[in-house]
């Protein structure tokens, strides 16, 4: 098997007294989509933090490529190949779509990170940001203020962000979160075109099983911020672990109520 993308050895992070995230060890390979899972307060999105950069470890160390990550920032995790979507969009709202994108594509091909040279100049970046919105299917859309597009849009527009990044990591912290029936399968869709192309690690943090059934080839299940269970969706779903981690409710019953 070739050597994993993304790994995490012993993450750990204490808040006071309380371990949120307890040791987690894991690995994450290309071409494989893994839906993280646990009822409210497991560690889920910590551990998104841990490995993204938002919040410093309190012990362990995450690796990219084999290499250690733990000392780096935010930024330098996200130039390396960390690419992360939040639960609430990060978008600037005040440039239009367009220019969202555009800045993304500029900071990438490293000429700088300046909108006003963007209007005028590297018109060959202007047209990958065009792409990317065809692909989101934003590109009507590209003139439209970010604060003035509907919440379903802006997530849709984070996912073309990510996009632009070519992170070789991409983590989504439940996109459909707050989205209608018509909008969250054009996201689903995205992740899933996403996963086609078989040289990226994905991580998804989600509620939905529906979601999680459809896209996930493996699940990890966090408890009380340790690593309860990890395999197959079928698998793990019927494991005696997770059966009695909930209680005997399972981990479908325990998912439904949050």
């Amino acid at each position: 098997m070739p050597d994993p993308i993304l790994s995490t050895t012993n993450l750990t992070v204490r808040f006071g007294g309380h371990v949120a995230v307890d040791h987690v060890t894991c690995a994450f390979n290309a071409g494989e989509l893994t839906a993280i899972v646990g009822p409210n307060g497991a560690g889920k999105t910590t551990y998104f933090n841990l490995i993204s950069g938002q919040i410093p470890a309190s012990g362990g160390t995450v690796q990219l490529h084999g290499k250690d990550i733990s000392g780096l920032s935010v930024s330098a995790r996200t130039k390396a190949g960390i690419g992360r979507a939040f639960q609430l969009t990060n978008l600037f709202p005040d440039l239009s779509v367009l220019e969202n994108v555009r800045l993304v594509v500029q900071a990438k091909a490293e000429r700088g990170f300046n909108l006003w040279s963007m209007v005028s100049h590297h018109t060959d970046l202007t047209e990958q940001a065009e792409n990317i919105l065809q692909q989101v299917r934003l590109l009507d859309e590209r003139n439209q203020t970010v604060s003035e597009l509907s919440h379903g849009n802006q997530r849709k527009l984070e996912v073309a962000l990510l996009i632009a990044l070519e992170p070789a990591v991409y983590m989504f912290d439940e996109p459909t979160a707050g989205m209608s029936v018509d909008e969250a399968p054009i996201v689903l869709d995205l992740i899933a075109q996403l996963k086609a192309q078989g040289d990226r690690a994905i991580l998804l943090v989600e509620h939905k099983m529906d979601v999680i059934r459809t896209l996930a080839d493996r699940i990890i299940v966090l408890h009380n911020g340790a690593l309860a269970a990890d395999g197959a969706p079928a698998e793990v779903m019927a494991s005696d672990v997770v059966q009695e981690a909930y209680m005997g409710r399972g981990l479908e019953g325990i998912l439904a109520d949050v």
